[in-house]
């Protein structure tokens, strides 16, 4: 596809999306993105070849909440290996991103590493005996490195209000504790955690920092290789049956893609061999997820014949 039919494209959906009045509702139990208006609508594709093709308000940062488990997840891959999946699963969960249910009957391991239980246990793997801010500084160099733009930052505002807010992640980090998955002090985990889930990325910002899943986890601008193939697999495996919690199944049926869903309104969705693609409207449908950037994904997939399942030319 041409590079002028693909901004037609973008241009065509965010012209759509500005005239639904459905937009689903914010996440107004942290105080900060409650304030973001529903109106807001980006969306970015970068693609395979370094271009990157925005519109609407994809130069805008937001808070990308749980997409940034993407990023943790590579991180803790990188720092322990397969040993990572001692602590974690790699099963659709089929419960809400902050369920306590399972981790009783399955003594205290997360089904994965994208629902809140199992990226905390990430965020442990990630502090290794290290201060909160520092363990969040090389993660945030990492997110930098990633999209090549030293600029994004961890919105510390809303860290502050997720710490407020966050009891019910304090219970799952604590409950796990107990059953020996958490190795630091609760507390600490819990920082890094929050600050991990406030870093502010704007669209464009987001899908150049997804850029490695495209190619078997190479940076296909730099050519660094990021993760080995098999991971960058895995990651992506993760993201298509569990980026979107209980609502996993149905973006697979609709947008056809590996996403990976925040409740800031972000979706970090990839086309693998072709482009990643950010997408942000901050109004949530009834499972916390983007309500028009699913919307829009599955407009897009549609009309480029993105998805994973379409047969090959």
């Amino acid at each position: 596809m041409g590079a002028s039919n693909l901004q037609l494209i973008l241009d065509e959906i965010v012209e759509e999306m500005r005239h639904v009045t459905e937009r689903g509702d914010v996440a107004d139990y942290i105080p900060p993105l409650a304030c973001i208006s529903p109106q807001k609508f980006g969306i970015a594709v970068a693609t395979i070849d370094g271009a990157c093709h925005i519109a609407g308000d994809a130069c805008e940062p937001f808070s990308i909440q749980s997409v940034s488990k993407v990023f943790s997840l590579t991180a803790a891959l990188d720092a322990v290996g397969e040993d990572l999946w001692d602590r974690i699963g790699v099963e659709p969960s089929g419960s809400p991103f902050n369920s306590i249910v399972q981790l009783e009957s399955e003594a205290g391991i997360p089904r994965n590493p994208f629902i809140n239980a199992g990226a905390i246990v990430v965020a442990d793997v990630l502090l290794g005996g290290r201060h909160p801010d520092a363990a969040m500084g090389a993660l945030l160099k990492f997110v930098q490195s990633l999209a090549d733009d030293d600029t994004i930052y961890v919105d510390h505002a809303v860290a502050a209000a997720e710490k407020e807010t966050g009891w019910r992640n304090a219970a799952l980090a604590n409950y796990m504790r107990d059953f020996g998955n958490i190795m630091h002090d609760p507390a600490d985990t819990l920082s890094l955690y929050f600050q991990q889930c406030s870093l502010a990325l704007s669209c464009e910002q987001l899908a150049k920092a997804g850029r490695f899943l495209i190619t078997d986890g190479v940076d296909p601008q730099t050519g660094y290789r990021v993760v080995t193939p098999g991971r960058a697999r895995r990651i992506n495996a993760l993201m298509l049956t569990c980026g979107h919690y209980d609502g996993s199944g149905e973006f697979a049926f609709r947008v056809g893609l590996p996403g990976k869903s925040g409740v800031g309104g972000g979706i970090l969705a990839i086309a693998p061999g072709i482009a990643s693609i950010a997408v942000w409207s901050p109004g949530l449908n009834t499972r916390g997820n983007s309500k028009l950037g699913t919307y829009a994904l599955d407009r897009l997939t549609s009309r480029v014949d993105w998805s994973i399942f379409e047969p090959p030319i």
